[in-house]
């Protein structure tokens, strides 16, 4: 029973390569000359069958090189692999052809297809972000190139897409160092160096006014569990920052929250000009001989 099981299963497959090595895709790709090749890889192209065009052309551009049809060959063959989601393979393919004919009616289309397909291989957010930073240079190139193209509002929509990408996952880091700042001094430090820099290159970012609050949070309780020596300066730092919150949020959610932390910063820093100033303070001379009054009359 197994064995004619094996044996239809090998006949199938048989049957299979047969008909496959009959199709005129095969009899045109084994024995087509490149005149014919070239034409077939056109229709196949038209009609939307990426694959086949793509194998065509593959076969075809090595021999075609300086030919008429050689350059309209790169340029389809890129299109067939931007079809079959082969990004990274696409932008490699457009990016060579607007290089090679770069006086081409077509590379300035083969520049906004190498950024275009640079922009579908971005991952998420959380995943990392370095094809985003190469998109988004490559769309703002084109812009630069080509301000008056076609596709300029295109490119306009898909950087500040990323750049939103960008934010969030900016955000989510900020974030990650707060939420795990309570296990160690360090992550504190990360969170408010985080944050600064996530102002600094978000500055309109609907995150901010939470991101504010969470970096006054964070210095503040670096301030709280600081060697003594640094706490002061910390604590400052701190009010600094809560002093910047509230002038820019002053209706913000957080706002009850943060003056609690403001008020024991403030506290904290009036104990220890206190004990700063007992210490400044002379110490009694314990050998003086104290001071003889003079009896009643």
């Amino acid at each position: 029973m197994q064995q004619r099981l094996i044996v239809r299963v090998l006949l199938s497959a048989w049957i299979v390569v047969l008909l496959g090595s009959c199709s005129p895709f095969s009899k045109l790709q084994k024995h087509g000359t490149d005149d014919e090749k070239y034409k077939g890889a056109v229709q196949y192209y038209k009609k939307g069958d990426w694959y086949r065009a793509g194998i065509l052309f593959e076969e075809l551009i090595p021999v075609l090189k300086g030919s008429t049809e050689s350059e309209m060959a790169q340029f389809y063959y890129a299109y067939t692999q931007y079809h079959q989601q082969q990004y990274l393979l696409s932008a490699t393919l457009f990016k060579k052809f607007y290089e090679t004919f770069a006086r081409s009616d077509y590379a300035q289309e083969a520049m906004y297809m190498y950024a275009l397909s640079l922009y579908k291989d971005t991952p998420g957010f959380n995943l990392d972000q370095s094809n985003t930073l190469t998109a988004t240079s490559a769309l703002q190139d084109f812009i630069n190139a080509y301000p008056s193209s076609q596709y300029r509002d295109d490119c306009t929509k898909m950087i500040l897409e990323l750049r939103r990408k960008l934010e969030r996952k900016a955000y989510e880091k900020a974030v990650l160092y707060y939420k795990t700042s309570g296990f160690n001094i360090a992550s504190y430090k990360s969170s408010v160096i985080a944050i600064n820099n996530f102002q600094k290159e978000f500055p309109d970012s609907e995150y901010n006014e939470e991101l504010a609050y969470l970096k006054f949070d964070a210095q503040y309780s670096l301030a709280k569990n600081s060697l003594e020596t640094k706490q002061k300066e910390r604590y400052q730092e701190a009010i600094g920052y809560y002093q910047a919150f509230v002038d820019k949020y002053p209706n913000s959610k957080f706002v009850k929250q943060a003056e609690k932390m403001y008020e024991t910063s403030q506290k904290e820093i009036e104990r220890m000009d206190k004990l700063e100033k007992e210490k400044q303070q002379p110490k009694p001379d314990p050998n003086r001989p104290s001071k003889v009054t003079a009896a009643n009359e």
